[in-house]
């Protein structure tokens, strides 16, 4: 469980405002004031989370350059890391990246960074996660869904959704895994009226099953 500091020192309340702000000479002058860099707000939120929640990408430069956990999770488990998935900031995402983000750490549905960046359409975000770290395209959430579940359930099934399924399918999203009722996510896609994306999740099935089928064979 996250221990949330509940009176941070006024050190530490110049640190967090600035992070918040963007105010990077502000973060540097509130460290060598004696704020630690970890300090935690009433709601247990790092200097760092509430620059990557705010999308602060000088301020977070500047923390993760301190030595700031990318990880640190609130007392909604949210941290740094997870929350450019629901932002869809690609650049401070890339800046959080030298400090080694657990790609395994899971927010409060369960689910890493990526799915929350597909529910939304954060095109770029998906694209560039996908292909500058080994995130888990395949992870399947406490609701049962993945991301290409999650992109066509909670989507609205335009033109950045369509693009989001594409690069989940291109990147190995699985298009046959089903959510927990057994329901593919092409079945949700016809059930939503999405015909662009339920013909892609076809042709993506038909691959699929096509090479599962060569592969039994090859065995």
């Amino acid at each position: 469980m996250v221990k949330v500091k509940r009176s941070p020192s006024q050190a530490d309340r110049v640190l967090l405002d600035a992070a918040r702000s963007g105010d990077a000479a502000a973060v540097v002058g509130a460290i060598e004031a004696g704020a630690g860099v970890e300090a935690r707000d009433e709601d247990g939120r790092s200097a760092l989370l509430l620059a990557a929640l705010y999308d602060r990408v000088e301020a977070g430069r500047v923390l993760v350059g301190l030595g700031a956990d990318v990880n640190a999770q609130d007392a909604r488990r949210d941290s740094p890391w997870l929350v450019t998935g629901v932002t869809g900031s690609v650049e401070m995402m890339r800046v959080l990246l030298p400090g080694e983000p657990d790609l395994t750490l899971t927010n409060r549905f369960g689910g890493v960074s990526v799915i929350p960046a597909s529910e939304r359409g954060h095109v770029g975000y998906v694209r560039a996660v996908l292909a500058e770290t080994s995130i888990d395209v395949n992870h399947v959430n406490d609701l049962g869904w993945t991301a290409l579940l999650e992109a066509v359930i909670l989507g609205y099934g335009g033109r950045a959704h369509l693009k989001v399924v594409e690069i989940l399918l291109a990147a190995g999203a699985d298009p046959l895994l089903p959510d927990g009722d057994g329901v593919t996510a092409r079945a949700h896609a016809e059930r939503r009226g999405f015909q662009e994306i339920a013909a892609v999740l076809e042709e993506a099935e038909i691959f699929r099953g096509g090479k599962l089928g060569q592969t039994t064979a090859d065995t």
